[in-house]
């Protein structure tokens, strides 16, 4: 049986803590991380109990002091938490009670709570990892704009159900992979708003009586204000709910990507060839090269999907206020987090170095009869309805299926038994380059329409940069 003398509390207990609570409680391994914050927050604290009186000049320049030299052993790694110290908090206040003294350093946990401390260190971290999210997502939606740009003019076939659907532009399918994660720079700014509030104050749950200014502590930590309940700021895991989807979804994204290029890197597609620097080899096999960046970017998907469910699953029965169920928020969302922060510097390499088999690709472009829509929306224009387009054209694959050709190969006649509509004048537009060119609408394929993309994906990074 074992109990701290430095544990935050106590008083009430006359045994000592079995060892298995003690190790169950445990949370130093995972939350010192956030020490840095601690500290921040114990600074803004200290102003504020000065201001109200419970702690005097001097006093607060003391603390100040013991907390700019604990911050220096932190960060220098001098000063760590003890095996038996149940979080970050009780090792924090031990090192200040060292360098301060107990009757100054006792005075800190003054009107708060390990509650509202946590719940607001919590954010803390998550706004400034929602930066080196947001930085990294610009950088892979560059390399994807600059690839882009590397091969304007390629063509390859655009897909559904993975078959042949109709001929794109390679710059259009890569800018396609870009756009999802300018949608989750968005919500990573609108994360920003709903996160930019301070639970410090609310103490355990309902505020405290000392007249503490927790308006004063959320300007000097940089929030834009305080929460509105009390009991609601400290229990609600929403935001770290809502962060950790964020980085599923830039995840998933990333994993689509990432089974394409799985694909194409095949001798059966010979699509791409990969980098070395970003492909590995087997210790069994000299001639392969794998694409391992890609794979570990999916399996790591699955990984952070995981911790995401399984934190909504604890969230999901939680009567209010806090519970120490809560305990559990923060590991999956760090992992989810440092996770994505692997990935994604060697997607954005590989993505970079990639090299595209331009020749294979427009081969293959116009294969499985993927200009049959363009087929039948000739016919359109000469008047038919679409309806009856659609079984023209259907019946034309059918009949070059049966004989073996492409679609612009049938003679003059055999075009017109399949339909007295199939006229010569048809194979202009049984081209790829016509097939791309032709889909200028808003969105589409075409060379106008991919490069005004390009241009508005440049701005978008270049103004979030700024």
């Amino acid at each position: 049986m074992a109990q701290s003398s430095d544990a935050l509390w106590g008083g009430r207990f006359s045994g000592a803590t079995a060892d298995a609570m003690a190790a169950l409680s445990k949370s130093t391994h995972f939350d010192w991380r956030l020490a840095k914050y601690d500290l921040r927050g114990t600074a803004a604290h200290v102003k504020a109990l000065n201001a109200a009186g419970y702690l005097n000049d001097d006093e607060l320049g003391v603390i100040q002091k013991a907390i700019k030299e604990l911050t220096k052993r932190v960060e220098g790694g001098s000063f760590k938490p003890k095996p038996e110290e149940e979080d970050v908090h009780a090792a924090l206040e031990r090192g200040l009670i060292e360098i301060a003294g107990s009757d100054v350093g006792g005075k800190v946990r003054t009107g708060r709570s390990r509650n509202d401390q946590i719940a607001t260190l919590i954010r803390m971290f998550m706004s400034d990892a929602a930066d080196a999210l947001e930085e990294q997502i610009l950088g892979y939606i560059e390399a994807l704009s600059g690839k882009a740009e590397e091969y304007m003019g390629a063509a390859m076939a655009g897909r559904t159900h993975f078959q042949h659907a109709q001929p794109v532009l390679l710059s259009h399918h890569l800018a396609a992979h870009a756009w999802p994660q300018v949608r989750n720079l968005q919500r990573l700014e609108d994360f920003r708003k709903r996160l930019n509030k301070s639970p410090y104050g609310s103490a355990a749950l309902a505020g405290n009586t000392l007249g503490l200014d927790s308006g004063a502590i959320a300007e000097e930590l940089g929030f834009a204000a305080t929460t509105e309940n009390s009991m609601d700021a400290t229990s609600a895991r929403d935001l770290v709910a809502e962060f950790t989807f964020i980085i599923s979804l830039v995840a998933i994204d990333l994993s689509r990507l990432s089974e394409e290029v799985i694909a194409w890197a095949t001798v059966e597609f010979g699509y791409v060839q990969l980098d070395d620097g970003f492909a590995t080899g087997s210790s069994i096999m000299p001639q392969k090269k794998n694409p391992d960046i890609a794979e570990l970017a999916r399996g790591k998907t699955g990984r952070i999907i995981g911790n995401l469910a399984g934190l909504l699953a604890t969230l999901k029965a939680l009567p209010l206020s806090y519970n120490r169920d809560l305990q559990e928020d923060k590991e999956p969302m760090f992992d989810s987090f440092d996770q994505l922060m692997l990935v994604m510097p060697a997607m954005t390499g590989m993505i970079s170095t990639l090299t595209f088999n331009k020749s294979r690709m427009e081969d293959m472009a116009s294969a499985g009869f993927s200009l049959a829509t363009d087929i039948a929306e000739w016919l359109v224009r000469q008047g038919v309805t679409f309806r009856e387009a659609h079984e023209i054209s259907g019946k034309l694959v059918s009949f070059c299926e049966e004989n073996g050709l492409e679609l612009h190969e049938p003679s003059d006649e055999q075009y017109r038994e399949v339909s007295i509509h199939l006229k010569p004048e048809v194979r202009k537009v049984l081209s790829v380059s016509s097939a791309i060119e032709g889909r200028n609408g808003a969105g589409g394929t075409s060379s106008k329409q991919v490069i005004e993309q390009l241009v508005q994906l440049r701005k978008l990074v270049g103004k979030a940069k700024k």
